[in-house]
């Protein structure tokens, strides 16, 4: 199926290639494109505040980092393993010459550093450990056996965009350009959190929402292919991480992020021919 799948993208974006150069974008009006790609992230310090039965305290300034999956052929281009690494999807359609919208997925990973000292808020009791007590304004490190917190399958945030396009150059059959679009979407992620002695939730959970902004430039190759790479940059709030098993344990936090993407990718569908023009139909006696 996947090979019948490349075989007909191929067909369709080889046929569109075939009908000749255009004087403008106007072949574009009506094609789907997709790509594929993969993504590094920054995020900034986030206060994080937690809420159970057993507590209820606010972990402030707290430093996290993303988890780039070491490069390998059989993990980065292997239809199998391909999301396990930081990646980027999206499908679009252009409704315009200059503009299309889209939908997909910007899959980053956010993990908390380990043993960092950080200010606490707040009050635990009754959890048996050694981190029961009142805080206020407190220095506490964050070692495993009291907090381990990470969205790593992953921090996913599915997302709308609108997106305009700028050319900038074309020689021959490439055309170099800039895109530029904003979006919003949620974040469903799959948090791997490890607090105190409580058992971890391990599901997938609609936890926030996210806008973003987004500004790229594209190499086209034969108005079908393309290699495009992105900065992307955006705020986060999730009112509603779940942390462990019960649901009266939840975690909230909100921070912004960036992101540095490389995408490949490919259009087909419907090409249409540029309408001559007046000039050109006198001349060719149309």
């Amino acid at each position: 199926m996947r090979l019948l799948a490349f075989s007909t993208l191929l067909l369709l974006t080889l046929n569109c290639s075939a009908q000749g150069p255009a004087t403008d974008r106007a072949d574009r009006t009506g094609k789907v494109y997709v790509y594929w790609g993969w993504n590094r992230a920054i995020f900034t310090d986030s206060d994080i505040h937690f809420t159970g039965d057993q507590y209820d305290f606010t972990l402030r300034d707290v430093k996290a980092f993303d988890r780039p999956t070491d490069f390998n052929a059989k993990t980065y281009l292997s239809p199998v393993s391909a999301t396990i690494p930081q990646y980027n999807f999206r499908i679009g359609y252009w409704f315009k010459p200059n503009w299309n919208i889209s939908i997909g997925t910007d899959h980053m990973k956010y993990v908390v550093q380990a043993y960092q000292v950080v200010d606490i808020d707040g009050s635990i009791a009754g959890t048996g450990t050694r981190f029961d007590g009142n805080y206020s304004d407190a220095d506490i490190a964050l070692p495993p056996d009291f907090l381990q917190f990470e969205h790593t399958d992953g921090l996913n945030y599915p997302n709308v965009e609108i997106r305009h396009a700028l050319d900038l150059l074309t020689v021959g059959k490439v055309r170099i350009g800039i895109t530029e679009g904003i979006g919003t979407g949620i974040l469903y992620p799959k948090t791997n959190v490890v607090l105190m002695n409580n058992e971890r939730n391990d599901r997938f959970h609609l936890a926030g929402y996210g806008v973003s902004a987004v500004v790229g430039l594209q190499i086209e190759f034969f108005r079908s292919f393309f290699i495009q790479t992105e900065a992307k940059g955006g705020y986060i709030r999730m009112p509603d991480i779940r942390t462990t098993t019960s649901k009266a344990d939840k975690a909230d936090q909100r921070f912004f992020f960036g992101q540095w993407n490389l995408v490949l990718g490919a259009s087909f569908g419907r090409c249409r021919k540029p309408t001559p023009s007046v000039s050109q139909s006198k001349e060719t006696g149309l």
